[in-house]
Order: structure tokens, then C-alpha cells, then sequence
């Protein structure tokens, strides 16, 4: 698969390890990274008009992605 803009180790490198290391001892953050991956990858698609769909539900996917990607911040953020 080509590069997906917006992988969430691209735009947090400083946060790179944190990310492998919730991902795999943290449930929640792993059920929520895949979700964000996979909302990331229909925006992709979207963007590039390899799945084109109508303006309203790329709006949508960009606002469930930006929740999603909020969410994660907090977690990576937050005190261990």
C-alpha cells in the first residue's frame, strides 16, 4: 500500500514509541488506532478519487477522523 497522509507515527514522530507501546498493551488504544487507521484510509481513498463519494460524507469521515485522532493524542499524552 502506498503512503496514507496522516498515519498517526508520521505526524506524532516524537511520540513513536509511545505509540507501539500502547498499542500493544493498551486495548482501547488499539481498538481506536485501528479504527482511526481505517476512517484514515476511506479519506485517503476519497481524496484521491479511487473511492470518490459525495462531499457531505468526506466531510463526515474527516470530522470522525480529526475525533479519533484527538482521542489518541490525549492517550499518548497523558502520564504513564
Amino acid at each position: 500500500m502506498s503512503h496514507v497522509p496522516h498515519d498517526l507515527a508520521t505526524d506524532f514522530p516524537e511520540h513513536a514509541q509511545r505509540i507501539h507501546e500502547l498499542k500493544i498493551g493498551n486495548t482501547h488504544f488499539a481498538r481506536l488506532l485501528g479504527e482511526y487507521e481505517e476512517v484514515n484510509g476511506a479519506v485517503h481513498r476519497a481524496e484521491t478519487n479511487v473511492e470518490p463519494m459525495s462531499p457531505d460524507a468526506e466531510t463526515e469521515l474527516r470530522k470522525t477522523r480529526a475525533a479519533l485522532k484527538d482521542e489518541l493524542y490525549r492517550m499518548l499524552t497523558a502520564p504513564a
